[in-house]
């Protein structure tokens, strides 16, 4: 696995929702060093104060993991990276050369959107009921559990998101794990017109199961232009239209190839949100290699006004000179991408490892007199019971400076932000469930560090 970092830089963190993949970073789901957290707390009171509303409620953490909480929407994106090379695709990066040999598909929403107006994101959206049809086990593997998807270590915890039941969609509803997965495939088909599809059946089951990087099916299988475009549009109007496509082109989604990444909840009180604040997403990150070039998008001209192909580098560069804004999840995603500079290496990575299932992450804010601390937990300061519900409505304050905050700090895990141009992340913890941390790099020394070092991105 080899790693090729981007330069040192600055960027803008703003806590906005977006109805597909904008939901805010956070933390990690299933904490289990609570005794850590606290002895490093100790003797701090005087530090950071916490205040609360009047509210008695106070929902344990346990409560709020073991539900499916009614605050959230429930959502899916997918990191969609294909090779680069020569002749790709038309919204591919132009340059030919780079440090990595796979390039992203990230897309513009709308200037007009309620919600990250203008933010370029990855292609997700909110799961509809069409998503979880036992209707799907025509073109699915019916008989294998999980429509034949690669079992999660026995044994490790699980966010609710991939687990919970759903009664109102009646019992034989397919599985969260595999709805969620058809719900980013379907999102991907109405913002950016690729398809995710394997053929239904035998033929299908096969492709799937070969190891490597994911295949497209051939342009032959498709539908003539005009008429995939029709089908687009009743998509987007009708998600359940996707079923019938799928059994027009008697393809089944491929969820085979989707390997998954992280849970990202949107935080409460998040900085910077316009709108609604009750809207929030539980988003299901997947991570999807093509093993070829760069397939040819197209807008929706609704809710993406523009796409392109590039690498995690190449993005961030672009954010940090303000061409692009970024989302926090999507710019940490990027970061940890980072580490691989092989399709090969990243493809390898996120299906052995997604076998460990993933975190739950939700960040809690700290307002300082110079700035903001956005904490992840694993962080020394990341409350043992966060609030997930928003009842409570906490607001964490201090009186120091986010310099004197820092000297003090020991574990970290946050993102600090004190001004336009100035936002770091800092992270010293060991990564659970076998992942990696963002690709980091000393801004003393400009010298690369292992995964728990503390740095600035």
């Amino acid at each position: 696995m080899s790693a090729r970092p981007p330069a040192a830089g600055v960027g803008i963190f703003y806590f906005q929702s977006h109805r597909a993949s904008c939901c805010a970073p956070a933390g990690r789901w299933g904490q289990t060093d609570s005794e850590g957290r606290a002895d490093s707390r100790a003797g701090r009171e005087e530090e950071v104060e916490v205040r609360f509303d009047d509210s008695p409620f106070r929902a344990s953490s346990e409560e709020a993991m073991n539900s499916r909480l009614r605050h959230w929407r429930e959502a899916a994106t997918v990191l969609l990276a294909a090779r680069r090379g020569a002749g790709a695709a038309d919204g591919a990066s132009s340059s030919s050369s780079g440090p990595f040999d796979y390039e992203l598909l990230m897309l513009r929403r709308s200037g007009r959107s309620a919600f990250m107006p203008s933010a370029h994101v990855f292609p997700g959206g909110v799961a509809d009921a069409a998503d979880f049809s036992a209707d799907w086990l025509a073109l699915l593997p019916a008989g294998a559990p999980r429509c034949g998807l690669s079992a999660v270590r026995a044994g490790a915890p699980r966010a609710p998101l991939f687990t919970a039941e759903r009664p109102e969609l009646g019992e034989a509803a397919l599985p969260g794990d595999v709805a969620l997965r058809i719900c980013a495939i379907r999102e991907t088909f109405e913002e950016a017109g690729v398809l995710l599809l394997v053929p239904a059946g035998a033929q299908g089951a096969a492709l799937a199961a070969a190891p490597g990087p994911a295949t497209l099916l051939p342009p032959e299988r498709l539908p003539p232009p005009a008429e995939l475009a029709e089908w687009r549009r009743r998509v987007q109007r009708q998600p359940g239209s996707f079923l019938q496509l799928c059994r027009r082109l008697r393809c089944a989604p491929n969820i085979w190839a989707l390997h998954e990444w992280n849970n990202w909840l949107t935080p409460i009180g998040r900085p910077g949100a316009v709108g609604r604040e009750d809207r929030r997403f539980d988003t299901a990150f997947y991570v999807c290699c093509l093993g070829q070039r760069a397939p040819s998008a197209s807008l929706d001209q609704a809710e993406v006004t523009a796409y392109q192909w590039s690498m995690p580098s190449e993005a961030i560069e672009l954010f940090k000179s303000q061409k692009i804004w970024i989302p926090p999840p999507q710019l940490y995603e990027l970061y940890r991408l980072c580490n691989f500079s092989s399709l090969s290496d990243l493809h390898k990575f996120a299906s052995e490892r997604a076998l460990e299932g993933c975190e739950r992450w939700m960040s809690v804010l700290l307002i300082a007199p110079d700035g903001f601390i956005q904490l992840l937990p694993g962080d020394e300061l990341y409350p043992e019971d966060p609030d997930f519900t928003g009842e409570r409505k906490p607001v964490l304050t201090t009186h120091k400076k986010i310099e004197d905050i820092m000297k003090e700090a020991n574990r970290l895990h946050r993102i600090v932000t004190q001004g336009l141009s100035n936002v770091t992340i800092h992270v010293n913890i060991e990564p659970q469930y076998k992942h990696i941390n963002p690709f980091v790099m000393n801004s003393n020394t400009e010298n690369n560090t292992d995964s728990n070092s503390n740095s600035r991105l």
